[in-house]
């Protein structure tokens, strides 16, 4: 199958997956700015409380995607950062929080790999509680 459809010539692909950076953010790079005191973003974990309540990535804010409406947001200016982060590949929460921040205005990207993509790397994990505020 890797051979049935012709590569986009080199210029293509290059717009390809430089257009991938900015819809995306790794673990790793993630990880790096989150050591940072101010790394240029907020990280958003999306996943119901509970399950933050048991981990989530340090630094991280809870704030479910569900919940994710503009009273809500009003506490970061509006050119404010937000990556957003779930359970894993085998979850959507991230792509619908994003989609949301994307309808409200809001610079965004999603953490590629969620918790999994993080404990992958070898990552800790914090069960301290940050809320968003409203």
């Amino acid at each position: 199958m890797v051979l049935k459809h012709d590569p986009l010539p080199s210029q293509e692909a290059l717009a390809h997956f430089e257009r991938r950076l900015r819809y995306e953010a790794d673990c790793w790079d993630t990880h790096e700015a989150m050591q940072q005191p101010d790394p240029g973003f907020v990280l958003l974990d999306v996943r119901a409380p509970t399950m933050y309540d048991q981990a989530h990535i340090p630094g991280a804010i809870n704030l479910p995607h569900g919940k994710i409406v503009g009273r809500k947001l009003a506490q970061w200016p509006k050119d404010t950062l937000f990556v957003v982060y779930c359970a894993g590949p085998h979850c959507n929460g991230a792509n619908k929080a994003a989609i949301r921040l994307a309808q409200l205005g809001r610079p965004v990207k999603e953490l590629i790999g969620g918790m999994t993509g993080w404990a992958d790397e070898g990552f800790e994990f914090s069960n301290s509680t940050e809320r968003s505020e409203g």
